[in-house]
């Protein structure tokens, strides 16, 4: 067997997404040489891998990257993943980042004899062929990479057509008959409002979960978002069974870019609220009969947070005008379904699993992850080995780290970390701590 390629570069970054280009874009301000290896294309998720009229709820603000601003004239418009994945892919281009594109990364080593003044400290082996060892490595490939469907869907009749949010195009790509759409998050949310815009009879099963208002007090919530860190406190953390599971972002754009999304919107416009499946068995599904307290919770979360956008107001004497009346989630159209829903007297056809992502690490070596694959790691940042960085990881029970425009300050974190680490290993002269 020939023996495979090597080449070396400082750092290598897996996934071109926005946190891997943000780390690349902050490692070449030091002047530090990075290779970002991407599976797929540039924004492969946003590009590809989620349904055609997904929005980035935090807005066109939010598009953020080390070295460039969001200079248009619709800030608070909400841009699509398609837009997304442009603007990543022109970033790379005027920066000249190293991005080597469908290059899949099979498997990560850390060789065993490896010392603090060693330049090679990861390999990574490439589907392509090939090796490129680094001295870092930065795993920028988000939690939210494996899609996660509950245990009860191996339990519904196969005649009954099931998909994950990650498979979902568009409304056209169902069969014809009703939609029941599992999980209130952003993909639950803004997929039934899509359907129920179509035409289609949507029901929608509701979990726990956290809707915000697009903008408060003339503000977007993405702006207060940054000014008040103890937002993100609102957002809480989730465990799961079966493995860990992210916390999700809070709801909040609508198809026409422009009202809110919350329960109270879609049971207004005819979708049908139906409580958290606990099981199924052929055409029926054992419900919790917890809409309204689902419904209120969420109504409860989103009055607390502006509730904390006021008290903050007023303690530091921000201008900002009073909104009268303040949104709210309106419970007027939420009732409570009951405990049984048969699909087949409901006409339901398909149904979407939109229960979310998982982490998937699996290409690193197994000492770095823990009993269910997820990365060891400190502050959602640093790895378990020296050299070692995650991009897009929330940092305990906060997500703020996971956020789009998250990725300046995590890419200048981790670029300054690889920086310290260069002078201090090198002698030289130069301050391991100028920014």
């Amino acid at each position: 067997m020939a023996a495979q390629e090597h080449e070396y570069t400082e750092t290598v970054v897996i996934g071109a997404g926005q946190q891997g280009c943000g780390v690349a874009g902050a490692l070449q301000e030091r002047g530090r040489a990075a290779l970002v290896l991407e599976r797929g294309e540039i924004g492969q998720a946003w590009a590809h891998e989620r349904w055609d009229s997904l929005l980035i709820g935090s807005g066109n603000r939010s598009l953020r990257l080390p070295g460039w601003e969001y200079e248009g004239d619709d800030p608070y418009g909400c841009p699509s993943g398609p837009e997304l994945a442009r603007l990543l892919r022109r970033y790379v281009t005027e920066h000249g980042l190293q991005v080597r594109q469908h290059t899949p990364v099979t498997k990560v080593e850390c060789p065993p004899d490896a010392s603090a003044r060693d330049d090679v400290r990861f390999r990574t082996h490439l589907a392509t062929g090939g090796v490129v060892e680094s001295r870092n490595l930065v795993a920028a490939v988000g939690g939210y990479a494996a899609p996660r469907t509950p245990a009860p869907a191996a339990d519904v009749d196969p005649a009954v057509h099931q998909l994950h949010s990650h498979a979902y195009r568009n409304p056209g790509s169902l069969p014809d008959g009703a939609v029941l759409v599992v999980g209130a998050g952003i993909s639950g949310q803004q997929i039934a409002d899509e359907l129920a815009d179509a035409g289609r009879r949507t029901f929608l099963a509701i979990g726990r979960h956290r809707a915000w208002p697009r903008r408060y007090r003339g503000r977007g919530i993405q702006e207060w978002l940054g000014a008040l860190p103890s937002l993100y406190e609102e957002f809480g953390a989730v465990g799961g069974d079966g493995g860990p599971v992210l916390p999700g972002l809070p709801v909040t754009a609508v198809n026409d870019k422009s009202g809110d999304l919350n329960v109270g919107t879609l049971a207004a416009k005819g979708v049908t609220l139906v409580g958290s499946i606990r099981a199924a068995d052929g055409h029926e599904l054992r419900l919790k009969d917890n809409v309204v307290a689902v419904a209120e919770e969420s109504a409860r979360s989103f009055r607390r947070a502006l509730d904390i956008i006021d008290a903050r107001v007023r303690e530091r004497g921000f201008a900002v005008p009073a909104e009268r009346p303040a949104p709210e989630v309106s419970l007027e159209h939420v009732a409570d379904f009951g405990e049984r829903l048969d699909l087949a007297r409901h006409g339901i056809t398909t149904i979407v699993w939109c229960t979310g992502f998982g982490p998937d690490y699996r290409v690193l070596p197994d000492h770095v992850l823990d009993g269910h694959g997820a990365p060891i790691q400190e502050k959602g940042l640093l790895g378990a080995v020296p050299g070692l960085y995650y991009a897009g990881l929330p940092a305990g029970s906060s997500i703020a780290p996971v956020g789009i425009e998250a990725n300046v300050e995590n890419g200048r974190s981790i670029a300054r970390l690889i920086h310290t680490d260069h002078v201090l290993r090198t002698g030289a002269p130069a301050s391991p701590i100028t920014v």
